[in-house]
């Protein structure tokens, strides 16, 4: 029998309860912060009409005298070469439920949401300067990452000399922003040492993600990390996460054939061993009695524990040899730690962007891990088919299947889409719905997708014929191959694209 754990928590520190007995609800937009430590999900019932009402004003669309203003969700990395195509009047939402690469170590050791993604978009955001520049310095600090190549004891060397001031990456940055930065690594190196029994592994670590973790655990803010990051590298970045929470945030996949896999990482890219990190539904069962006295930190619940190898985790440039999902995907949601399924709201800003803004743009990047995870979330759904501004819904289809979609031809993309924001919408009226009976769907595929972007040459399969019986109009980008022969977006096609579809929308 599962046990909820302890409400005994430091003043101010409770994940339910403020430091004066207001609840987290009533203090910050999202009520997303404690849904992952709960064992069983709170009710959501929350109307249409009250989240119609819920757009902030100051929120509503900055840029009025400019068109059109873009929202694009995406991951962390497939979007990053095409987000000049954007402009500058764009909000990215991204999600916090990457556990792999240096996020993994973080999370381990620290817990927290994932802040892996962001960073990268942080980083490919801060505006292009001179070699010898204080931004460019700052630019090469942040996006400097420790070889995994390095020894436990030379990772360590390398950190401490970053941490002392000694580093030569520290070179052409002014005193103030050093400093700045140098104060939240020093915080971020006391909570390790706070937790030293961990054994915190620097091999693989990004200075970026160490930095933009410290702020957020001194700020207990993710928006704010963001604010501060975006403050010191002059970046003009509008990044929203998907999620507000100081929580880890873990997703699942349910496979056809009934088995669930755990983890982003072992969902899109297990490390070693090459084989896929399968867990039957019955090993979550007869679990012992969790320890009521485990603080927020503490390895709590019963899931698995991502293998630590996943902080060596580095995205190939090619996915060829990635060992197959034994079965499809059917469906990707969220899990608390005791391995039960949770339905989270989404950043209110989100969902105020989505009925404020012109163009919605599903970018390129994996399709479960990356996008689906913005979007399988309460409210998201009637948000987007409901949306008063949105004149163009736009899916750019990946130029190829990747693991978590083998075997997918265009139709199929749209309308996993399509199903999961049917499928999550839903579950506003119900704390634990049964998906044992697929019920019709509330929007057909056109309130969700109306263009589908595709480049000629690609290897998934484009069926004109079904997608526009679907409502959704088909636009192919001719484009070369790049050096290594792999067909890929540019920011001038892609810009093009949307500029077509926008003028069909006037």
């Amino acid at each position: 029998m599962l046990h909820p754990r302890s409400s005994k928590h430091a003043p101010g520190q409770s994940p339910f309860v403020g430091s004066k007995g207001q609840s987290v609800s009533s203090k910050i937009h999202s009520a997303a912060s404690s849904v992952f430590d709960l064992p069983i999900a709170q009710d959501t019932a929350q109307s249409r009409d009250a989240l119609a009402q819920s757009i902030p004003p100051s929120l509503t669309s900055q840029h009025e005298d400019e068109s059109p203003s873009y929202l694009v969700v995406s991951g962390g990395t497939g979007c990053n070469g095409i987000v000049s195509a954007f402009g500058s009047n764009v909000t990215y939402v991204l999600p916090v439920s990457d556990n792999g690469g240096s996020s993994s170590e973080i999370i381990r050791v620290l817990g927290g949401p994932s802040i892996g993604d962001i960073r990268s978009r942080l980083i490919r955001l801060i505006p292009e300067a001179p070699p010898a520049s204080p931004t460019e310095a700052i630019r090469r600090l942040l996006s400097h990452r420790f070889s995994a190549d390095l020894t436990e004891q030379q990772a360590k060397e390398e950190w401490r000399d970053l941490v002392e001031g000694r580093s030569p990456l520290w070179k052409g940055i002014p005193p103030d922003r050093k400093e700045t930065i140098r104060g939240f690594l020093v915080y971020f190196e006391g909570e390790l040492l706070r937790r030293a029994h961990k054994r915190f592994s620097f091999r693989n670590g990004s200075v970026g993600n160490y930095f933009l973790t410290a702020v957020h655990l001194f700020l207990r803010s993710v928006p704010s990390a963001i604010f501060l990051f975006s403050s010191i590298t002059g970046s003009k970045a509008h990044i929203l996460p998907v999620l507000v929470t100081n929580h880890t945030v873990t997703i699942a996949a349910e496979l056809v054939n009934g088995s669930r896999i755990v983890g982003q990482c072992e969902i899109s890219h297990p490390v070693a061993p090459l084989t896929p990190r399968i867990v039957v539904r019955s090993e979550l069962d007869d679990e012992p009695a969790l320890d009521e006295e485990h603080d927020i930190d503490d390895d709590v619940g019963v899931l698995p524990k991502s293998p630590e190898h996943n902080s060596l985790f580095a995205k190939p440039e090619q996915d060829n040899s990635e060992v197959p999902l034994e079965s499809r995907i059917q469906r990707v949601y969220y899990i608390n730690p005791y391995g039960q399924e949770v339905f989270p709201r989404p950043n209110s800003e989100f969902l105020s962007a989505l009925r404020s803004l012109d163009v919605l743009v599903y970018s390129v990047g994996s399709l479960w891990t990356s996008i689906i995870p913005c979007l399988a979330l309460q409210g998201v759904g009637s948000a987007i088919a409901r949306s008063p501004t949105l004149r163009a819904k736009v899916f750019l289809l990946n130029a190829h299947n990747d693991r978590e979609t083998g075997g997918y031809t265009a139709a199929d993309y749209v309308l996993a889409v399509t199903e999961t924001l049917n499928r999550h919408d839903g579950q506003k009226s119900s704390a634990q719905p049964s998906f044992a009976v697929r019920m019709t769907p509330d929007y057909p595929v056109s309130a969700f997708i109306t263009h589908l972007v595709y480049l000629r040459g690609t290897t998934i399969e484009v069926d004109e014929l079904t997608l526009t019986a679907l409502g959704v109009k088909c636009i192919a980008i001719d484009c070369q191959p790049n050096d290594k022969g792999k067909l890929l977006y540019t920011p001038s096609d892609v810009k093009l694209a949307l500029a077509q579809i926008f003028d069909e929308s006037d």
